[in-house]
């Protein structure tokens, strides 16, 4: 069993303390050789926000969005740069149409959502360490500057002074607790539970709350703000990737097919239109087995983009066979070296288990 975490950065559970101990031991690299004699596989690490953490007491967002901090992803990347091979998804792509073997031990880098420390903080980080990454965005928080419409959810939550938490769309009336701390739970379980309605649905269940909470979300929070076009145009011009998001971040399965299709087709108009080059990377918004399915991988595909990644755990010995559907590795703000380290050496044992809520979608032809 592996939990989050016990405090101190430490992966706790049986498969935790073996992992810390492998670490601790020197014995990660030398195991790491072994696998990768035996299996030569594509691991893609999935970051959201690096920036310090914050006191969960004033901090009025969503906490779990912030993968790490900028010390600790700093150590990361070193780490990544001195035990693995960083690649561009641009370089799976390459290797997948001509036919070609990746490197041993190759690991690609990826944000999604485009909040703006990923331009401040992770940015220069990787530039310094010359360490290639991908930003998926979300268009149309880029075009605006609004906040996401997830993590404005959680703000709400935490700061209405409503006696009640009200959502029919689904299924809950409950109290709305006065600890802090027991409302960002209240808004963990919204967000799991919401995702199982349509994503106008949910579009307009949050809609409601700003309304009924006076609590619009046409604000810029210093806190919770997008990038912008310029920052992505310089990012993109010293060779870092900017792949798609979507549009609204809307979970593509939830919609209808001519909307998700708009949705797919419109967020890469934009960002060809935006960066002067043909965006060819897609991520799933959510990217769980509800948000995207055999009819969005169709679409994506049909759309222009050459690959996508998705949100399930996990590596990918086959790239090729799945280009649509791209695992990935969570990193989490509570990830210290050694899990970090034992995740990337020996990721079937040490990585996040991902919840499935329904089928894996048939994998969609190149």
């Amino acid at each position: 069993m592996l939990t989050q975490q016990d405090g101190h950065g430490r992966a706790s559970g049986i498969r935790g303390r073996v992992a810390e101990l492998c670490y601790s031991t020197g014995a990660l690299q030398p195991l790491q050789r072994v696998r990768s004699w035996w299996q030569r596989d594509l691991r893609i690490l999935a970051y959201h926000r690096v920036m310090p953490l914050p006191d969960p007491a004033t901090f009025d967002f969503d906490l779990e969005l912030i993968s790490t901090t900028p010390e600790r992803f700093r150590a990361q990347m070193l780490h990544v740069k001195r035990h693995f091979t960083p690649v561009r998804l641009g370089d799976v792509v390459a290797a997948m149409d001509q036919g070609t073997a990746l490197p041993a031990d190759a690991v690609a880098i990826t944000f999604d959502d485009g909040y703006d420390d990923n331009y401040r903080i992770a940015y220069p980080i990787l530039r310094e360490l010359g360490i290639p990454a991908t930003f998926f965005v979300s268009t149309g928080h880029i075009d605006t500057g609004k906040p996401y419409g997830y993590d404005w959810l959680v703000h709400m939550i935490l700061l209405t002074h409503a006696p009640r938490l009200v959502l029919p769309e689904i299924g809950m009336d409950v109290p709305l607790p006065h600890d802090r701390n027991l409302r960002r739970s209240l808004a963990g379980t919204v967000l799991k539970n919401m995702k199982s309605i349509g994503a106008i649905q949910q579009e307009a269940m949050i809609a409601r709350l700003e309304k009924e909470w006076q609590m619009p979300s046409n604000v810029r929070p210093e806190a919770c703000r997008p990038m912008t076009w310029d920052q992505m145009r310089e990012m993109h011009a010293a060779g870092f990737e900017i792949g798609s998001h979507g549009v609204h971040h809307r979970m593509l399965a939830k919609l209808s097919p001519e909307r998700m299709v708009e949705e797919v087709r419109q967020s890469k108009a934009t960002l060809d239109h935006e960066l002067g080059a043909p965006a060819t990377l897609m991520s799933y918004p959510v990217g769980g087995d509800r948000a995207f399915d055999e009819g969005v991988m169709h679409a994506t595909r049909d759309a222009g983009f050459e690959l996508a990644v998705c949100y399930i755990c996990g590596t990918n010995p086959h790239p090729a066979s799945n280009r649509y559907t791209l695992f990935r590795l969570p990193v989490e703000r509570m990830m210290g070296p050694g899990w970090f380290a034992a995740m990337l050496a020996l990721p079937s044992l040490v990585s996040y288990p991902t919840v499935h809520y329904g089928p894996a979608p048939e994998q969609v032809p190149a």
